[in-house]
Formats: structure tokens, C-alpha cells, sequence
């Protein structure tokens, strides 16, 4: 489900910001450069006007301005049975998982352990069940699969359990192959018709393109797969510990791998985006919910505007490694700042412990509260009718509104009614139970795994899919 932004909003950077944030990016990139660990990549940037010595490359800002410019601005994003989704495109915000954390806090036994391959079996089913979940991640890193193809085995529970579109990762070029193969099998035709799938893939910070990321990024385009390539660059460690310079690297990081991708087919489906966690310098952990990073997201979320590309975001996490009230608070400040950016592609709700922890109550809560801020960020319709002036002066002075047609009408377009957090009074709350918020999370989650049946593919083709996969 999509929210437009057409009244409240948040924009952090003036024009004259953004285009020194894009002069800063140019500079780096023609006089300090990125070093590529793929040949293929090298060979293009080199052919095509760029100074390469050994694996680093210095690229010029007419390259760069032309690989924007080829660049789409707005990009479709089907489920699986072939209907939009979601349009990337200014304005329009979308929410959904994360990916790849090795523990998950078990929903029934409030327990931490190592996360399986049914870990993202359930994330999937529960996600499909969300109306404010709108594409799924796999929710962790699967500890009782191979792991040399355990990224194939996450992609295959999603596609089996789930019709939303998904974001998946991938260990390697060939994985990601086999991946397309089975989500080409799944949807009946070739992805880059109507793509249910964005890939995920990062540089290393500063200035790398290792060569599994760089082959990926190179599929991708060949493909016609829309690709999130994000870099995570930890403030004061792969960047300078200044905002503006992580920003900087980022963007520059941004910028050249879109050169890549737009030089190996020109008009494929790039989606803008990154990530500068803070470093806590007292123990040199990698923050999540920091506002420093919320800031520059915001950034990010200007400069995507600034270059007419789609953006990808986090929010919805936490560095609890429970999910407390920490979580909660930083759940909903994080969800609130980046739906006032604006950004379209927003990952990672349900996360907690910086990114190492799943939690299927944190995405039901995430779930609840996106909903809330939905309704915020939609803001007042103010158009003449909605004054309702036939209506105040047929109710009067000291009348009530309680029972009119007029209430009725509009009571569930005007007032967000919440489905799982508490509005009875205490002695109402007392009289059903005193039961808690985190006890309603985990009847709902019960319940949908219980009761939610997706949508299952025909089985000669699970049956070419799970071949597929065995085979990998």
C-alpha cells in the first residue's frame, strides 16, 4: 500500500547544498577515483573515457552526467502473479523487511538463537499478511542451509510464501543467476518484464567496487534487474567523520556505480540510496537508529530528487537487542523521519540489535505504527467540503455530531483506528484480561501463520523450482 506525500514533508538540503554535495562527488571521482576488482567493469570505463591505472579508475563528470541522465526515474515493481506493486517515483513510499541477520528474537519463546531457513518462511507468510508491508527481505541468514547456496534457498521461501515483490542478495554472479531462473519460473515470463525482484548489493567503503558486487551490478543491468546498490559507509571509519564528508563518499561511491551500470545497458533500473551509520566511539559499534544517519538519509533522499532517481531507505529498526521500549521509541522516530524525506524503498523494518537481530514482533509493531504515520504524513484535506458548513449549522449550538449521517460517512477516511495498540481505559483494559501489547503481537503473529494461505504456485513448477535449487 502506498502513501503519497502531498502535504507534510521534510527537505534538509537548499539547492545551492545539493549541487556542492554533486561538485564534491565529481571532484573525487576524476582526481581520487574508485578502485573496480572486476575486468569487465574496468574495460567499459576505460573505453568509454575514463583514466584507468591498474584497478583504479577516475572517471569524468561528462560520464557521469550521461549515466544520469540514462537513467530511469521512475520504476514499476510487480508481485508475482504480474500486478504493480509499487512505482518508485517522487512522493510515493513504500515499506518492507530487511535481510541477513544470523540470530532472531523467537516470537514464541522471547527467546534469542540462531536463525533458520523457517525463519523466512514465517517472515514471508507474516509479511504477505501486512497491509503495510508492501515487499519482503528474507529476514535472516539461514544457519541450517549450505551456506554456499543458502542465499538461493532464502529467495526460494520467499517466492514460495509470499506474492508481494521481494529484495533479495546474493553471495555471487552465479547465485544470483540461479535466482532470476527460479523467479523467472515462478512469474511465467522474463524478469525484466514486469521485475517482482531488486537486488541488493553494496560497495566496500571508501571507494571499492569489490568483484562479486560489480558482477552483480553487471547482471543486473544485463538482465533488466532493478538493483539497490547501497553503500554503508560507518562514519568515522570508511568515511570522514563529518556528515557532509560521509556524504561525500557516498555519493561518490553512487555515482560511479551507476556509471557501471548504465554503460553496460543504458536505461536499466537503478535505484539511488545509502546508508552512514554512526560509529559509537566509546565501543565502536555500528549504530542503526542514530540521527545522525536519519539526517543524511534525509540528505540522500533530497539528492535522489536532485538527480530525478528512485530512492531506497532503512527505518523500523533498532539498536535494542530486545524489543523494549527502546525499540519502540526508535522504531517510531526512525519510521516518522524517513516518511517525511520522502524516500520510496524503506527496508529493514523489524530489525533490532543494529541490524543482527530479526524480530516478527518488531514487524508486526512496525506494521501498526507505519500505519499511524501513513495518516499523519497525509495530512488535512481542506477542500470546501470537508469544512462541512450545512452540517454544523444543521446540528447547531451544543448539539452533537455523535449520530449523524455525516459521521458515519467520513469517521473511517478522517480518524486512524488502530488494530492493536491499546485506547480502552484502564478499567476497561483490566476487565478483558490486562493483556499487553506484546501478548497481542504474538496472538496476531499466531494467527496469521495459522490462517494466512498464500497463494501457491502451480506444482509442476515448484517442482522445476525445487529442482532447481537442489541442483544449485
Amino acid at each position: 500500500m502506498k502513501v503519497c506525500r502531498p502535504t507534510i514533508g521534510m527537505n534538509v538540503m537548499t539547492q545551492n547544498e545539493k549541487e556542492r554535495l554533486h561538485s564534491a562527488a565529481l571532484e573525487i571521482l576524476a582526481n581520487v577515483g574508485v578502485e573496480v576488482y572486476d575486468d569487465e567493469a574496468l574495460a567499459l570505463l576505460k573505453k568509454n573515457g575514463a583514466s584507468v591505472s591498474g584497478i583504479t579508475a577516475k572517471i569524468p563528470a561528462r560520464m557521469i552526467e550521461a549515466a544520469i541522465k540514462s537513467s530511469p526515474g521512475s520504476i514499476k515493481i510487480y508481485d508475482r502473479e504480474g500486478k504493480v506493486k509499487m512505482d518508485l517515483t517522487k512522493g510515493n513510499i513504500y515499506f518492507g523487511t530487511g535481510s541477513d541477520t544470523p540470530l532472531v528474537l523467537d516470537w514464541e519463546t522471547r527467546k534469542h538463537r540462531k536463525n533458520v531457513l523457517n525463519d523466512t518462511v514465517q517472515a514471508s507468510i507474516v509479511s504477505d499478511a501486512l497491509p503495510n508491508i508492501d515487499f519482503v527481505m528474507s529476514m535472516g541468514l539461514a544457519s541450517d542451509a549450505e551456506i554456499r547456496v543458502s542465499d538461493i534457498y532464502q529467495v526460494k521461501a520467499m517466492l514460495l510464501n509470499t506474492v508481494k515483490p521481494f529484495i533479495f542478495t546474493a553471495h555471487n554472479e552465479r547465485n544470483m543467476d540461479i535466482m532470476i531462473q527460479i523467479s523467472e519460473m515462478a512469474k511465467g515470463s522474463p524478469v525484466m518484464e514486469k521485475p517482482n525482484m531488486i537486488l541488493y548489493a553494496e560497495p566496500i567503503s571508501p571507494l571499492r567496487h569489490p568483484m562479486e558486487s560489480a558482477q552483480k551490478l553487471l547482471l543486473a543491468a544485463e538482465k533488466g534487474v532493478p538493483v539497490a546498490y547501497v553503500p554503508a559507509c560507518l562514519i568515522g571509519g570508511g568515511s570522514p567523520v563529518t556528515l557532509a564528508g560521509a556524504l561525500a563518499v557516498v555519493n561518490s561511491e553512487l555515482l560511479s556505480a551507476l556509471v557501471i551500470h548504465q554503460l553496460k545497458r543504458p536505461g536499466a533500473p537503478f535505484i539511488y540510496g545509502g546508508a552512514t551509520p554512526t560509529m559509537d566511539m566509546r565501543n565502536g559499534s555500528c549504530t542503526y537508529a542514530a540521527p545522525e544517519i536519519f539526517l543524511n538519509y534525509a540528505c540522500l533522499a533530497d539528492m535522489a530528487r536532485y538527480y530525478d532517481l528512485p530512492v531506497f531507505d532503512a527505518a523500523g529498526c533498532s539498536e535494542s537487542n530486545d524489543y523494549d521500549a527502546q525499540a519502540g521509541i526508535e522504531m517510531g522516530y526512525t519510521i516518522l523521519a524517513v516518511a517525511l524525506s520522502g524516500g520510496n524503498l524503506i527496508h529493514d523494518v523489524g530489525f533490532i540489535g543494529c541490524g543482527m537481530i530479526a524480530s516478527l514482533e518488531a514487524l508486526v509493531a512496525g506494521n501498526e505504527t507505519i500505519g499511524c504515520i501513513k495518516r499523519m504524513i497525509k495530512g488535512v484535506n481542506l477542500s470546501q467540503e470537508k469544512f462541512a458548513l450545512d452540517e454544523i449549522a444543521r446540528v447547531g449550538i451544543g448539539g452533537t455530531y455523535m449520530n449523524t449521517e455525516h459521521t458515519a460517512m467520513n469517521f473511517r477516511e478522517e480518524i486512524w483506528i488502530p488494530e492493536l495498540f491499546n485506547r480502552d481505559g484502564y478499567y476497561s483494559w483490566e476487565g478483558t484480561g490486562s493483556v499487553s501489547f506484546r501478548d497481542k503481537l504474538k496472538k496476531k503473529i499466531s494467527r496469521i501463520l495459522l490462517e494466512n494461505k498464500v497463494a501457491r504456485l502451480p506444482k509442476d513448477v515448484e517442482g522445476r523450482i525445487e529442482e532447481t535449487v537442489k541442483n544449485a
